[in-house]
Formats: structure tokens, sequence, C-alpha cells
């Protein structure tokens, strides 16, 4: 009998982090965070990490698991988190997948695709170009042959526009048609995803809370002691507000410039997440406010 998984799934600044320590609280729970930028060591502020105190009252998984300068992809995801969800069962506690990457979340329920491997010639022209004319060029490029990935995909996340283009280039599919391919694949787990989300203008007042909080904390700092590593420098480029922090440290952004910029780099993302999860059938939403009592009700009822 497949495993079961509970999951807790929504945009940013939605909450899902404090709703699963209320849910903790409540039930012998263990946090597997599903967020694709908390895995890297050092990204604290931008990522908007659990606190220590937090991380000390219940336990989190892939968190801080990877160098920032390394490559992380979801299949080295889903990898890891099996095995802590194994872990997790195997101790008689419950496994709650927590956070907003929703191809991380996918691949964990459905899996992943056989991709082809990385083409190094290629990668170097594509990462060429996007020196040269700018990632953007490259994500106009990617929204002519696959719109839906260019929707899911910041203009500046190079890696994975690169990666998607790379993907179509060698199999001559799209890495949307890939996944559509796949989605109808057996269910890795027996899940029950609770989708969370406040209302429009709530949830665009918690992203400005968010962004200026973030650099009251100290983004700025951060993001220069992490960028004297040129490689890690890359990384953060194509991360918001991470990138934001860096033109305020390098004197090329007004402290409010990287504030607002970040404030609607994070709207524009949690469109795209919303759209992601509303594309699987596996999120129930709930109402808002969410309640910890009656997820873990649920939780306490499905076994």
């Amino acid at each position: 009998m497949r495993p079961r998984l509970y999951a807790i799934v929504g945009p940013t600044a939605s909450g899902k982090t404090a709703l699963a320590l209320e849910v903790a609280a409540r039930l012998p729970v263990e946090i597997v965070s599903c967020d694709s930028q908390a895995v890297y060591r050092g990204l604290d502020i931008g990522t908007a990490k659990p606190t220590a105190a937090e991380r000390a009252a219940v336990p989190h998984h892939l968190v801080d698991v990877a160098d920032p300068a390394d490559d992380f992809s979801a299949a080295t995801y889903v990898r890891l988190a099996d095995a802590a969800i194994a872990d997790i069962a195997s101790r008689g506690r419950i496994p709650l997948v927590v956070g907003g990457t929703g191809l991380y979340l996918r691949s964990l329920l459905r899996g992943i695709f056989e991709a082809p491997p990385k083409d190094e010639a290629l990668r170097r022209s594509l990462e060429a170009r996007a020196a040269e004319e700018g990632t953007q060029a490259l994500h106009r490029e990617l929204a002519a042959v696959d719109p839906a990935a260019a929707a899911r995909i910041a203009p500046a996340d190079r890696v994975r526009i690169v990666r998607a283009l790379e993907v179509h280039r060698l199999t001559g599919r799209t890495i949307s048609e890939h996944h559509a391919l796949h989605r109808g694949g057996e269910r890795r787990y027996r899940a029950a995803v609770f989708g969370v989300t406040p209302p429009r203008e709530e949830l665009a007042r918690r992203v400005a809370i968010r962004a200026r909080r973030m650099f009251d904390e100290g983004l700025a700092e951060e993001a220069a002691a992490l960028a004297r590593d040129p490689r890690v420098r890359a990384r953060l480029e194509g991360i918001m507000g991470y990138r934001e922090a860096l033109l305020l440290a390098a004197g090329k952004l007004s402290r409010e410039e990287a504030i607002e910029r970040t404030r609607l780099e994070q709207r524009r993302y949690a469109k795209r997440q919303l759209t992601w999860f509303r594309g699987m059938r596996e999120v129930e939403w709930l109402e808002w406010p969410p309640s910890a009592d009656t997820i873990a009700a649920r939780i306490a009822r499905r076994g």
C-alpha cells in the first residue's frame, strides 16, 4: 500500500509555516520543507526560513541541505524527501510537507520524467547568451516555444529557463509536454493536500509586509556576504529579493526602490504559484482563514 502523506501548500506569504506549526502543536508532526530556495545554506532572510526557535520546537527537514553554489534538482528533492518521509513515519510520527514550490510537490506525488542529461556545450552556449543578451531574452525564446513553462518560470530565473530550453533542444519536446505526459503516472503517495490562500487584497498586504521586513532584517547585507563567491552571486541574481538586494548593495537602487521591486516580484510569483497549484487536482482549497484544528482533525481521522 502506498504510504500516507499530508501537505500544506499555497502562495508566498500565505501563512503556511505558521499554520503548520499550529498543526504540529496538536499532532506528532515533523515538517518536510517544499521550498526550492530554502534548501540552500545561508539563504535565510530572503527565503523566510523557519526561525531557529521554530525549528527547535518542531523538526524541519530539507532545510539547509545544499551549498548555494551547487545545483539542486527536483530529482534530488524527491530522493531526499522520500528518505525524510520514510524516516519520520518509521518513528511513528506524521510527515507534513509544507511549501510553495509546485514542481517539487508534483514530482514527489507523481514522480519525474526521465530528463536528458546536461549537455555542457549547449548549456555553455545558452549561458553565454544570457550573459550577453540578458536572461529575459532567453525567457522570451522560452515563451515562444513553451508558453506554459514561461508563465511558471520567472523571467530572471536563469537556471530553470536554461534547463527548459535545453530539454526542448535535446528532445524536441517542451518541458511542459514532458510533465503532461508524465502527469498520468501512478501516484507515489496517498496524499491529502491542503491549499491555503488569503483573499487577493490580504495577500497583497502580506506580501508588502514581507518585502519590507526582509530588508529591515538585513537582506542586503546577507546578499552581499553570499555574493562574494561569484558562483553564488549568479544564483542570487535569479532569485527575487536577493537580486534587488544586490542592486541596493551596489548603489544601483535606493532602499525604497529595492523594497518596491521585491514586492512586485513576490506578487507576480504568488500568481504563478496559484496557477500551478490550481492545476493540481490533489489540492483541496480551504476556506480563509484556515483552521489548524480542522486540518489536525482531518489528519487524525485519515490515519
